[in-house]
């Protein structure tokens, strides 16, 4: 049986979302249909068809997969809690976006008002790539401390701003800022070694110094949210450190916009609490494949279906 007091929740972030997404939760589970629906009300028009049928090109709209990755981990925790009523877990943590998720799973803000949230987020984003176009780029094979110093050489160089966006696992660091330095910092990567260093399919430079109009905006959005003191130790991406009172989660929920992803050490400072199981509440298994290159002694989860939660219910009943 599952142990609350070593368990962790932990909700991914945008690269997670892909067409289908719920679809079979709907089907299978009267609670993650009432999500899907209630998500609908709020919104005022059918993510839910969106995340169901598509087109994909508007469910990767940043607008939309922030909403949309949001509302699917609450539903997959819902119908895994319909399943399991007694389910809690001592810890939480969310990658980026997930954050919001986590937070929401953690009785720190309603379902509804973090949907807007998450929803004004992305539209804030969007708005301060148009005005910033920014890059991203993903680096395997090297370690983060590399990484800052060939962010800090490539903006010497090009007098533009570069900067580690995630820590994702060791040898995996994605690097976001302005074309120009973003370019370079992937050639002094190739350099150093980097098994790979490519662009991502992205315009817009999520968390760095780009999006500092939106975060900006955003922290007036977030002082007219009602927001509470988690009901789990909820370890912040900025700080790595648990996220305690109403003003600290304010503070983390605006500079995570700018700031960087710390994905392995928050794992890491999980593991040192002592929880030893990560379950994944998202679409696809990324935090899972994470989890086994940050500590692969810890069991990982990835609850991404309505087979695996029947299948995790039906062995911890």
């Amino acid at each position: 049986m599952l142990n609350p007091a070593t368990t962790a929740f932990v909700f991914p972030g945008q690269g997670s979302q892909v067409v289908g997404m719920g679809k079979d939760l709907a089907d299978a589970f009267p609670a993650a249909r009432s999500t899907f629906e209630q998500a609908d009300d709020v919104l005022g028009f059918s993510l839910s068809r969106l995340l169901f049928e598509g087109p994909e090109s508007d469910l990767n709209d940043t607008l939309n997969t922030q909403p949309a990755l949001y509302v699917c981990g609450i539903a997959t925790l819902r119908a895994l809690q319909a399943e399991l009523p007694q389910l809690q877990a001592a810890y939480m943590a969310g990658h980026s976006l997930g954050e919001f998720t986590a937070l929401a799973a953690a009785g720190a803000f309603s379902f509804e008002d973090g949907l807007r949230l998450v929803r004004e987020r992305g539209r804030l984003m969007k708005a301060a790539g148009e005005e910033k176009p920014g890059a991203m780029a993903a680096l395997l094979g090297l370690d983060a401390e590399v990484v800052r110093d060939i962010c800090e050489r490539a903006s010497s160089e090009t007098g533009r701003l570069v900067v580690l966006a995630n820590d994702n696992c060791p040898g995996q660091i994605v690097i976001s800022g302005e074309s120009e330095a973003l370019d370079r910092a992937v050639e002094l990567a190739k350099e150093a070694g980097a098994r790979r260093a490519v662009r991502l399919a992205v315009s817009i430079a999520s968390h760095s110094p780009l999006m500092q109009s939106a975060a900006e905006a955003f922290a007036g959005v977030l002082e007219s949210t009602p927001i509470t003191a988690p009901q789990a130790v909820v370890i912040a991406n900025t700080s790595v450190t648990p996220l305690e009172t109403e003003d600290a989660i304010r503070q983390e929920l605006r500079v995570q916009l700018v700031q960087s992803v710390r994905w392995t050490e928050t794992v890491r400072a999980l593991a040192a609490r002592g929880v030893t199981t990560f379950l994944e509440f998202g679409p696809k298994d990324v935090l899972t494949g994470l989890l086994r290159r940050i500590d692969n002694s810890a069991d990982g989860v990835a609850l991404n279906s309505a087979e695996a939660v029947r299948q995790f219910a039906a062995a911890n009943t």
